[in-house]
C-alpha cells in the first residue's frame, strides 16, 4: 500500500515510525514531514491546509490511504475533499470533527445524549461570560470555543484569573477560536486520556495514557500542548475502562450516527476520574501529541491493518494487542516555550539514545547540515520499561545524552504513577 501521512509533528513521526514497520506498506509519504519523519518516509513540501495540492498529490501517486495527523485540516474538511475524489482516508468528516472543533457543540451533544460532563454555559459576549463566572465562583474553567492549538483553556483558581481569561478570549488572544467562550464547572479528580479507533459503527479500544500539560515541574506554570506522557494510565483499570466505553464512547458513536455524522477515525476521550466516576473533559478527533508516541511504542499489531480497517468500516472484526511494558515520553522544548520559543539552536547527540528508546522529532529542521530547533516542542524522548519508574529512568538517561543547551524539559514526567508504584511496592 502507498500511504500519505499529513502533518509535521511528533505525533506524525510516531505514526510514520510505526507504519514503516508494516509488511503491507510499499511506499510512505509525509506532507510536509520533518527531519525525523524523513528517516521513515519521503517528505513532500505540501502544507496541511492546501487541500487541492494534497488531493492532486494523492491522485498522481495513486495513494491507497491518507492518515491525517493534526486536528486543523480535519476541522477544515480535508477528509471530505479526499473522499469526494475517491481517496481512502483515516480521519473524520468535517461535520464529525466538530467534536473537537467546537467545545460548545460537544457540551450540547453531551447534554442531548446523556454523556457525563461538567455543567457549563456558552457565551458570545464577555459581559455574559463574566456574569456566569461571578455567579458560580472559582475554581472554574474558561475555554475558547474553537481550535487554539491546545492553548485556549484556562483552569482558573481565582475569580480574577477567570475574568482575565474571558477577556483574553474576546480580545482576540486565540483569534477566531475565542469568538465564543465556554465556561465550565471545575472537575476534581485524576485526568486521563482514552483512545478508540472508530469506523462509524464500531469503537475499538486503543489504549490509555496520562499527560502533563503544564510547563513546569510539579504541574506548575502555564498550560502547553503537552510536556510528556505515559501509557497505560494506571487510573483506568478494567472497571473504569468498561464504564468509559458504556457511558461515554458508545453513546457518542450512537449519537453521532443519529445526527447524520457517523464518526470514523480516532476518538480521543479526555476524562476526569473522580468520586462519581468518569466525566468527559473534552473530545479530540486525532491522536494526542505526545500520547501518540507512547501508544505507538506499546502497540504490538500492524498499525496499517488497523487504520485501513477503520477507513473501510471493518473494525468489528479487529482487535488491538499491547505490550505489557509502560512507555513514557519526555518532551524537550526550546527555551522560552510556551510564550516565545527560541528557534535555530543546534541539537546534537540523538544517536546516543540507547536501547529501548526512540526519539521522535516534533519541531526540528535542517540548516547548514545541522539539526536545529524549529518550534516550541522539539523532541519527544520515549522509552519503555517493565514499570513506570524504569521507563522514566531510561527516558531521562537518554535526555541527558542529548547535547542541546537551547532546550529544556520537565524532570518529573510520570510522577503520579511513580508515587502509585511506590505506595503499592
Amino acid at each position: 500500500m502507498k500511504v500519505l501521512i499529513v502533518g509535521s509533528g511528533g505525533r506524525e513521526h510516531a505514526l510514520a515510525w510505526k507504519l514503516s514497520a508494516s509488511p503491507m506498506l510499499t511506499k510512505l509519504y509525509a506532507a510536509p514531514g520533518n527531519p525525523g519523519i524523513a528517516q521513515e518516509a519521503e517528505c513532500v513540501p505540501i502544507s496541511v491546509d492546501d487541500q487541492d495540492a494534497l488531493v492532486a498529490f494523492c491522485k498522481d501517486k495513486l495513494i491507497d490511504l491518507v492518515v491525517v495527523g493534526p486536528e486543523a485540516p480535519l476541522v477544515a474538511g480535508l477528509s471530505d475533499a479526499l473522499r469526494a475524489n475517491g481517496i481512502k482516508v483515516f480521519g473524520p468528516t468535517q461535520a464529525a470533527a466538530q467534536l473537537e472543533g467546537s467545545k460548545g457543540f460537544t457540551k450540547d451533544f453531551c447534554g442531548r445524549f446523556n454523556i457525563p460532563t461538567g455543567a457549563y454555559g456558552r457565551f458570545q459576549t464577555a459581559e455574559d461570560a463574566k456574569a456566569y463566572v461571578r455567579q458560580n465562583g472559582a475554581p472554574i474553567v474558561v475555554k475558547a470555543d474553537g481550535l487554539a492549538a491546545g492553548k485556549g483553556v484556562t483552569v482558573a483558581m481565582t475569580l480574577d484569573e477567570a475574568v482575565s481569561a474571558v477577556d483574553a478570549c474576546f480580545d482576540g488572544a486565540f483569534g477566531g477560536a475565542g469568538a465564543e467562550v465556554v465556561v465550565e464547572e471545575f472537575l476534581d479528580g485524576e485526568e486521563a486520556s482514552f483512545f478508540c479507533l472508530c469506523d462509524g459503527r464500531t469503537a475499538l479500544p486503543f489504549g490509555s495514557a496520562q499527560d502533563h500539560k503544564r510547563v513546569g515541574d510539579g504541574d506548575t506554570g502555564p498550560n502547553t500542548g503537552g510536556m510528556g506522557a505515559y501509557s497505560p494510565a494506571p487510573v483506568i483499570n478494567a472497571q473504569m475502562h468498561e464504564r468509559i466505553m458504556r457511558e461515554i464512547v458508545e453513546p457518542t458513536l450512537r449519537g453521532m450516527t443519529e445526527m447524520g455524522m457517523p464518526f470514523s477515525g480516532v476518538l480521543f476521550v479526555g476524562v476526569m476520574i473522580g468520586s462519581q466516576g468518569p466525566k468527559l473533559i473534552e473530545f479530540n478527533v486525532r491522536f494526542g501529541d505526545p500520547e501518540c508516541q507512547v501508544l505507538m511504542m506499546r502497540l504490538k499489531d500492524d498499525l496499517l491493518v488497523l487504520l485501513e480497517a477503520a477507513a473501510d468500516g471493518q473494525l468489528a472484526h479487529m482487535s488491538a494487542r499491547w505490550r505489557d511494558e509502560t512507555a513514557l515520553t519526555v518532551v524537550m522544548a526550546a527555551n522560552g516555550y510556551p510564550a516565545d520559543p527560541e528557534k535555530g539552536s543546534v541539537i546534537r547527540g540523538l544517536d546516543q539514545a540507547g536501547d529501548g528508546v526512540a526519539i521522535f522529532h516534533a519541531g526540528t529542521a535542517r540548516k547548514d547540515g545541522e539539526l536545529v530547533a524549529n518550534g516550541g516542542r522539539v523532541l519527544a524522548v520515549t522509552a519503555t520499561g517493565s514499570t513506570v519508574s524504569e521507563a522514566q529512568q531510561r527516558a531521562y538517561a537518554a535526555v541527558d545524552r542529548i547535547d542541546w543547551p537551547g532546550g529544556f524539559c520537565r524532570r518529573d514526567i510520570g510522577w503520579r504513577a511513580v508515587e502509585r508504584e511506590t505506595r503499592q511496592g
